[in-house]
């Protein structure tokens, strides 16, 4: 079985073992739970000023923590504890981190530390899954901050330990598996990529035992007409190519036909696009209608498998731009139709096989994200106890 195929299966067999979690609380606290203020079950209290400089004059392994998502720099000393929620004041207000290993914490992040009988990690699943609000918790005026007397008042839920003890299993497995299979989608895609440019280079490696001839010559190159935003239209039928590889907008006619591949000139010069659909190129896309001897589709991967020499001919300014000199002199090896035809066959389905791992496992992950935080959501709220 496919290592995602595997975590996949693993993730739904985590869901179905919910019901422990529902007979604990059924059993331990069935009548609710009693919520109290963050300040009155943790300590609550902010973190000591650290300055650029004295991280540098006294550099070590110990990550400082100021208002940011990550660490401001590295120092030889610590304030904060391993297994230690922080809040962020300034910067990324309201941004919960777990601190997994000792650490300094500035005074723009405050340090929740829990007292017995409440699990640290449980708090700081509580308050992730509720950063939103904490986000809103911001002083306006001067440097916006965290106001903290409003995260001290933040009510926390509190079932007994057991029930925190398992809520925190369930969450911590959800996102190591969401890592696993961020991980393995990675190297899934890193693997066929390599593949699949490892065969296409080798395929579209040619000698004298070919034709070569300019792009100019063998084929007819166009310029695209000038549209304006104001001109598209919500149901216009062919997309738009301007100065990006995604559409500009739609329109209700066409200058290119199907089949057709195309370079931007300006913007994301140098890119290459192929269109299975009629469309309208604007004035910074060029269009190539190639000659008889030459298969559109074959065109595209010739150019895209040169997309790193021509990117090099795009002159840098406030707009980069490919001059249309650079583009009428590539050299094109010309095969017999019905090689480019095997060619276009092979490279094709490595195209489909990369799209479809591109498309399909981001879009799991993304799924297994949704349920982890749907499950987190449910895992976190309980009945008030009167």
């Amino acid at each position: 079985m496919h290592n995602c195929e595997f975590l996949i299966l693993n993730y739904k067999r985590m869901v179905r073992k919910l019901t422990k979690l529902d007979r604990l609380i059924e059993e331990l606290c069935p009548d609710g739970v009693e919520y109290r203020e963050l300040e009155k079950i943790t300590n609550v209290s902010l973190g000591r000023r650290v300055t650029k400089a004295d991280i540098e004059n006294n550099p070590g392994n110990y990550p400082v923590w100021h208002g940011g998502e990550t660490p401001m720099g590295y120092i030889n000393k610590t304030n904060c504890p391993a297994n230690t929620v922080i809040v962020a004041n300034t910067g990324s207000i309201g941004y919960v981190n777990w601190l997994s290993v000792d650490s300094w914490c500035s005074d723009a992040s405050s340090i929740i530390e829990t007292k017995e009988g409440l699990s640290s990690r449980y708090i700081y699943h509580f308050l992730k899954n509720n950063e939103y609000l904490l986000q809103n918790y911001r002083r306006i005026g001067g440097v916006p901050t965290l106001e903290l007397r409003k995260l001290k008042s933040f009510p926390i839920p509190l079932p007994p330990l057991q029930v925190q003890v398992e809520i925190v299993r369930i969450l911590d497995n959800f996102t190591e598996l969401t890592a696993e299979l961020t991980a393995e989608l990675t190297a899934e895609l890193t693997a066929r990529k390599k593949q699949y440019e490892y065969y296409r280079d080798k395929l579209l490696t040619f000698g004298d035992e070919v034709e070569w001839k300019t792009l100019t010559e063998c084929s007819t190159i166009s310029r695209g007409v000038r549209v304006i935003k104001s001109q598209l239209m919500d149901n216009g039928e062919y997309p738009v190519y301007q100065n990006s590889m995604e559409p500009l907008g739609h329109y209700n006619k066409y200058n290119a036909e199907s089949d057709t591949t195309f370079m931007i000139v300006a913007g994301a010069a140098g890119k290459i696009g192929y269109s299975d659909k009629d469309f309208w190129a604007a004035d910074d896309c060029f269009y190539f209608n190639c000659k008889e001897y030459l298969l559109s589709r074959y065109l595209y991967y010739v150019l895209y498998s040169q997309q790193y020499f021509i990117l090099r001919k795009v002159r840098k300014a406030s707009i980069p731009r490919l001059p249309r000199r650079d583009i009428e002199r590539l050299m094109i090896p010309i095969p017999p139709l019905d090689q480019q035809e095997r060619i276009v066959s092979i490279l094709d389905k490595f195209d489909a096989l990369v799209n479809d791992i591109s498309i399909g496992l981001p879009a799991e992950i993304e799924a297994r994200q949704k349920q982890y935080e749907y499950y987190r959501e449910k895992l976190l709220q309980f009945k008030i106890k009167n």
